[in-house]
């Protein structure tokens, strides 16, 4: 089966990034994943900025719970989904701000071990064709693609659901993000494939993981509806694991859930299901 990591900013909500580590890891987890390395997040979609200062200690301590652990850190995110944090794909005038924020990340990973990061395309933007959004989106990330490549970082594009959790998204669907993916054509920018985003709008899960799996660089997931366990709603998860398993992926597949139970429950019940 794919190598599990899990998100751990929905967990254990009150205790700092590295204890949330180091939890996950005693539940028998090897790697972990987070989203901005300046917010905390005490509630899962809660996020609060730190300080500079602060944000460079959170990730000390969890480099050394790292060490510690020997859990790893898979990956990281750049932009936020609406470009309020890092600036836009979409838009070629946020092009220096999302390139410095990724320049800025990518320092930062590395300190944790780290050679992945997920990217957000940013919102729509209204009055504009989609076609030249899209033009947009290639360009930047081909010119992301020239900082990373050199760094040795891969970047995910993550197309998200626009009909539940992320309304005026750019990218919901995962066949434009491979368009996008194969277009930039760098082995350093792959397609992250969320089983959670995409079942919601679009289905047919299994094949497009088939279609795409040469570019799938990294997998979310989550139960539908709900956003709970996986073992929870209208998706057969040990099935879609052993299909992505005999396709050969040899990447992480990310656990990406508000849990509905006791947090240590339903990370030894996950890591039940996903043995």
């Amino acid at each position: 089966m794919p190598k599990v990591d899990i998100c751990i900013d929905p967990m254990f909500p009150g205790t700092s990034l590295a204890e949330r580590a180091r939890r996950v890891a005693d539940a028998g987890f090897p790697a972990v994943e987070f989203w901005f390395y300046d917010l905390k997040f005490d509630r899962p979609d809660k996020g609060e900025p730190v300080s500079a200062q602060e944000g460079m200690k959170r990730v000390a301590e969890l480099a050394e719970v790292c060490r510690d652990t020997g859990v790893v850190v898979n990956n990281i995110v750049v932009n936020a989904p609406d470009a309020g944090i890092g600036g836009s794909l979409v838009d070629p005038a946020d092009r220096p701000k999302y390139l410095k924020r990724l320049a800025e990340t990518i320092k930062v990973a590395k300190d944790l071990g780290c050679s992945k990061m997920i990217t957000c395309t940013g919102n729509a933007r209204l009055g504009v064709s989609r076609g030249e959004q899209h033009k947009s989106v290639v360009d930047t990330l081909k010119a992301a693609a020239e900082i990373a490549a050199p760094a040795g970082v891969t970047l995910f594009l993550e197309p998200l659901n626009t009909l539940v959790d992320h309304d005026g998204y750019f990218l919901d669907s995962a066949d434009e993000g491979a368009e996008i993916v194969r277009e930039v054509a760098s082995p350093n920018v792959k397609l992250l494939y969320d089983v959670y985003h995409m079942q919601i709008m679009q289905g047919n899960v299994l094949a497009r993981i088939e279609n795409y799996i040469d570019i799938i660089g990294h997998f979310h997931s989550a139960g539908v509806p709900g956003r709970h366990e996986l073992s929870e709603g209208e998706l057969n998860y040990p099935a879609i694991l052993k299909k992505i398993d005999s396709l050969g992926y040899n990447g992480y597949f990310g656990l990406e859930y508000w849990p509905a139970l006791d947090d240590a429950e339903s990370l030894r019940q996950m890591r039940e299901l996903t043995r």
